[in-house]
């Protein structure tokens, strides 16, 4: 395993490429700890200890870092390790390690999130946000089924019709561009189309 190239990220970081291609990102001072030189082996047993052991931790602290400021999805965690380039390998490990202790529950991040959002959102805004933080969508149906079931989850017209009176709407003194731009809004807010027409024409 050779040392191919040393690109400088920072002033404290490098990025290793071993045999041609990206290995891990490392700080100057492990350079020096484990003789990393361009152009120069890299044994077998330093590479190891390198990803499974430096940056396994790391990439577990960076985890546990995040979920302390607020709940994330495993995919919203994954890219964070991502961006933070570290190998795949820690990457997994580091997600495994926070799942086991609950620490990220994609189940449970969505019943939070259905009772925070549902009251600014509708339910299909609420799911395209859901599926774009990665959460499975056979989860997210789960969520809502048991919101429905447990009487908590608003009726799509009967949120447009709390949105409309927040509003002040009154379609009898409305005019056309008024009406427009109240039917943009619910659909920006995630209301259906025919819901819209209904509530826009006996509002």
């Amino acid at each position: 395993m050779i040392v191919t190239r040393i690109e400088e990220l920072s002033r404290s970081r490098s990025r290793i490429y071993v045999d041609d291609s990206f290995a891990f990102v490392l700080y100057k001072g492990e350079l020096h700890l484990y003789g990393i030189r361009e152009g120069e082996e890299l044994n077998r047993e330093a590479f190891r200890k390198i990803t499974e052991e430096v940056l396994g931790q790391r990439a577990t602290r960076r985890c546990m870092e995040l979920l302390k400021s607020r709940p994330y999805t495993e995919k919203q965690l994954r890219d964070k390790l991502i961006q933070g380039e570290y190998p795949a390998s820690c990457i997994e490990k580091a997600v495994a390690y926070v799942k086991s202790y609950g620490y990220v529950d994609d189940a449970r991040y969505v019943q939070a999130y259905i009772i925070s959002a549902q009251e600014k959102k509708s339910r299909r805004a609420m799911e395209a946000d859901l599926l774009r933080r990665g959460v499975d969508a056979e989860l997210i149906r789960e969520a809502f089924l048991r919101q429905e079931e447990q009487g908590e989850l608003e009726d799509e017209e009967e949120l447009a019709r709390r949105w409309l009176k927040k509003r002040r709407f009154d379609v009898q003194n409305a005019d056309r561009a008024t009406i427009q731009k109240t039917a943009a809004f619910l659909y920006r807010k995630g209301i259906g189309a025919e819901t819209i027409r209904k509530v826009l024409s006996d509002a």
